[in-house]
């Protein structure tokens, strides 16, 4: 790393140098903040640090042995059919008993469908006796030989468990073949390096609490930050093997199945509190361990990243350092992007397509108070009936489905189908992510026969609706 006083300059590689007006680090470990000697953290904070109601109250053996979440090396899984798959060999290390309750309450078929893909893969990225892998965790950060040590670990882990797959659910389950580009002597089903779930975490003028994602009282949505520059939705999830770690609930009901409460991330989360010529942009941001759970999965991380680079093009267009940018002027950038318009504010109801959509994002960034507690700007309702719902995908482009209506429960509806013959007497789970017609599927009687198009994931168990006919 290369710096002039408290301002990073560059990076200094093995066989190049990188000289830069603002540096971004988008590491997978957050390589520039220890490199830098930049203030961070690494690891859980303690509930009277900043009075999280999922944090310890005091440390113990979980945080001790698990200082951060474990990481999983995802390996890909073929279905052969009626051919016999190559063998998949036991790795180092081979202990039965940590895998075998991996399918336990799930089933085997409901187990493999968790990761399905397309052309009869699937995705082995399993929390529950699976291929997580958190052993000495913390050698990640502690030298390059105890890192590569780990990660050859955690890769046999991985290996161990699809073996541990195909030795229970038959052979004709094996490694995928030429999946991904592999650099070392690793097979190509295996991704090109571990998940990292957490990272060093910068120490940055704005710390994202887990009081930040949550929802509001008697709402649906967290509260917004004043400069948010990217969004995030997902349930806090945090990943111990073979613990169960209880936390504060951020999970909702909506479009027929369960989601995350909507949350934004606050621009001065990418800067540090000291250092200049410097943002991060990826589980690197200056937020807690409890609420990194929910601000590691990758649209959030995509996000950040894109609101990371349109600031540091601002920063160098301006000669100015990050902290002197005003979050402002980031905002509007990213929502007037010609290539990706990029949303700031969480609106359930207008999708970036609508005519609607970028006076409604600039307006509850001028009118925060306003920000209405379900997500949904029911002022502009009036829009949506002038313009249409420019979210729905046009009938023609989808699947029809003739059936029964069934409503099981508050947002939890199903279709018992008799069109397609094929389909006949089966029922499937129906969800959306389309706002007008989530308040379709509300309204709906129970019982009532309705002609519905969309598409089916038979592997799910699901019908994605797209729209009801009248």
């Amino acid at each position: 790393m290369l710096k002039q006083g408290n301002r990073i300059t560059g990076v200094r590689f093995a066989d190049f140098t990188v000289n830069a007006k603002i540096t971004l680090d988008g590491t997978e470990l957050g390589d520039l903040l220890a490199l830098g000697e930049i203030p961070h953290r690494w690891g859980w904070e303690l509930q009277s640090e900043w009075g999280e109601p999922s944090a310890p109250v005091e440390f113990n053996s979980l945080t001790r042995k698990y200082p951060v979440q474990s990481p999983t090396w995802v390996v890909i899984m073929q279905d052969y059919g009626t051919e016999i798959a190559p063998e998949v060999t036991a790795a180092p290390n081979y202990d039965e008993s940590s895998f075998v309750a991996a399918w336990d309450n799930y089933g085997a078929e409901k187990f493999m469908n968790y990761g399905r893909l397309p052309g009869g893969l699937f995705m082995i990225n399993w929390p529950f006796c699976g291929n997580d892998y958190g052993e000495g965790v913390g050698r990640l950060i502690a030298s390059a030989g105890a890192k590569q040590a780990f990660i050859e670990e955690s890769d046999y882990h991985s290996q161990n468990f699809a073996h541990f797959i195909q030795k229970h659910q038959g052979r004709r389950y094996g490694l995928a073949n030429d999946i991904f580009p592999q650099p070392q002597n690793l097979h190509t089903a295996f991704a090109l390096h571990p998940y990292y779930r957490e990272s060093p975490r910068l120490i940055g003028l704005t710390t994202i609490r887990e009081q930040d994602i949550l929802p509001i009282r008697g709402g649906e949505v967290a509260a917004l930050h004043e400069d948010a520059i990217a969004v995030g939705n997902y349930p806090s999830d945090h990943h111990y093997p073979g613990i169960q770690f209880p936390l504060q609930s951020k999970s909702i009901r909506w479009g027929g199945r369960w989601t995350g409460t909507p949350f934004t991330i606050p621009f001065r989360s990418l800067i540090p509190v000291e250092t200049d010529g410097l943002f991060v942009c990826e589980k690197n941001i200056s937020v807690s361990h409890i609420a990194n759970g929910a601000t590691r999965l990758q649209p959030v991380v995509m996000g950040v990243g894109q609101a990371g680079g349109m600031a540091a093009a601002l920063c160098t267009e301006k000669n100015i350092q990050p902290r002197e940018l005003q979050a402002k002027e980031l905002q509007i950038a990213l929502l007037e992007d010609l290539r990706c318009p990029m949303a700031i504010i969480p609106l359930f109801d207008l999708s970036p397509q609508h005519p609607q959509w970028l006076y409604s994002q600039r307006y509850y960034l001028d009118n925060l108070d306003t920000y209405p507690l379900n997500g949904h700007c029911q002022n502009l309702y009036s829009y949506r009936h002038n313009y249409g719902d420019y979210s729905t995908v046009l009938p023609h482009s989808c699947q029809c489905f003739i059936g029964s209506f069934l409503c099981i429960d508050k947002q939890n509806y199903r279709l018992l189908i008799t069109i397609p013959n094929n389909l006949q007497g089966i029922s499937y789970q129906l969800v959306t992510l389309i706002d007008n017609v989530d308040m379709e599927l509300k309204t709906l009687p129970h019982m009532q026969q309705r002609k519905i198009y969309g598409r089916l994931n038979p592997a799910g168990g699901w019908i994605l609706v797209k729209h009801i006919d009248k």
